[in-house]
């Protein structure tokens, strides 16, 4: 069956060939765009494999959608795909895939057909072995190790699936596809990125040769329900008297700073707490990739950008943490500090800013003060130990503490209260 969109063959054929081209021949509705090129491959049988049964038929459906996609490729006028339908994509890759199997004499049932079908829509329109994962709400974490080595994180745990690429090349044109609609580049002179993908899922990927055994990719995949602080107290992550504790500090404009480790719950905890603040007041927040998912009505939301493939046009979260502070914010919300923004930072904290609240990656409430203090001192102002710690205790007022148990579970296992400064040090309880 071939669809509204497949182009008449050429006229130039062989002879043998031209009968075919003339029978093949479909009238174009008028002012429509073939989504299918003239002409095809012919495609070269799975090689046999000497295995058991069920590893074979895998190489062999491997090997089939290798081929296919190859074929999808010639014949698919891929200009005009961002105008076709998912309907009718669909539709021409069953007809692309039916003439296929026919070449090839492979008989599918119904399922392993649909299968078939789905994969190579992915290929061309998603992230290919990727995109059931992206898919999976149960999903929070996919981890790449090369193409032969795909892990996830399911309920705070690490599994390794089953998904594979089919080679480094197949792993490289995935990244390419996903940093290039971004109007990024990854290659040997530039072989890392950042981005975030379309459902605003956070992506990293480093590249060979940095990434020794075959790329390397993660993707912390973007949460579309918001878990509030309720949900919080019910799976155990907060008592309610944390709850309630942290609930009066938000409406009387304490200063918070949410520390934990990677994975530990941050940012979900900074959502929660951004719940308590008032409907009425106008929030700015500012972060290297947009997660956060404010739900008051005057929010402004910010995002850093990288340096563009000419190593021009970057914005650093202290470029939009300075220009916010001259949009009359009433709070301050920064995803997280992790570099020279921390001067400004605090300096809005003990500016007007009352209420304002980040995240650091810090194994606890002494150790995320230290963290301030390193971060102070590498943007290269040059303070007195003494005058950094004297900014600080009166910049912050709590620091809420996140941990991931060895369980997975995600808990809140302190809320920390700067009371001033000891001599040098700062005093807190």
């Amino acid at each position: 069956m071939f669809s509204r969109y497949k182009k008449s063959a050429p006229v130039a054929k062989a002879d043998q060939e031209a009968p075919k081209a003339a029978s093949d021949k479909t009238p174009q509705p008028a002012g429509a765009q073939s989504i299918r090129r003239p002409g095809g491959t012919h495609l070269v049988p799975a090689h046999p494999g000497v295995t058991d049964k069920e590893r074979k038929r895998k190489e062999r459906m491997a090997e089939l959608k290798v081929e296919l996609h190859k074929r999808l490729l010639d014949n698919l006028n891929l200009s005009a795909l961002e105008h076709a339908t998912e309907s009718d994509l669909k539709q021409e890759i069953a007809s692309i895939s039916a003439e296929a199997l026919e070449e090839l004499s492979v008989v599918l049932n119904k399922d392993e057909r649909a299968a078939l079908h789905q994969e190579l829509y992915d290929e061309v329109m998603g992230l290919g072995p990727l995109e059931p994962l992206l898919k999976d709400d149960s999903v929070n974490d996919i981890l790449v190790n090369g193409p032969q080595q795909i892990f996830i994180e399911r309920s705070g745990k690490l599994e390794l699936t089953d998904i594979t690429f089919k080679d480094e090349r197949h792993l490289l044109r995935i990244i390419d596809k996903i940093v290039s609609a971004v109007g990024r580049r990854v290659d040997e002179s530039n072989p890392y990125c950042d981005a975030r993908l379309a459902d605003g899922s956070r992506f990293n990927c480093m590249v060979p040769p940095i990434a020794v055994d075959g790329s390397l990719v993660s993707i912390r995949k973007f949460k579309k329900d918001k878990l509030g602080v309720d949900d919080l107290v019910r799976f155990g992550a907060f008592t309610e008297e944390m709850a309630a504790y942290l609930q009066a500090a938000v409406a009387t404009r304490l200063n918070v700073i949410v520390s934990g480790g990677t994975g530990s719950g941050k940012t979900t905890t900074l959502n929660a707490l951004s719940s308590f603040i008032d409907n009425s007041e106008r929030i700015l927040t500012i972060e290297d990739t947009a997660e956060l998912q404010l739900q008051q009505t005057h929010v402004g939301r910010m995002e850093s950008r990288p340096a563009n493939v000419e190593g021009k046009g970057a914005v650093s979260q202290r470029d939009c943490l300075r220009n916010a502070l001259r949009m009359r914010p009433d709070r301050i919300i920064v995803g997280e500090t992790r570099g020279e923004e921390v001067i400004d930072m605090l300096q809005a904290m003990n500016t007007g800013h009352d209420g304002s609240m980040t995240t650091i990656h810090a194994n606890s409430a002494r150790d995320s003060i230290s963290r301030l203090e390193n971060m102070v001192s590498m943007a290269g102002i040059e303070m007195p130990i003494k005058a950094i710690r004297s900014q600080i205790a009166s910049a912050v007022n709590l620091i809420v503490q996140a941990s991931r148990l060895q369980d997975g579970s995600r808990r809140m296992t302190s809320i920390t209260e700067i009371t001033g400064m000891e001599g040098d040090v700062i005093s807190m309880q």
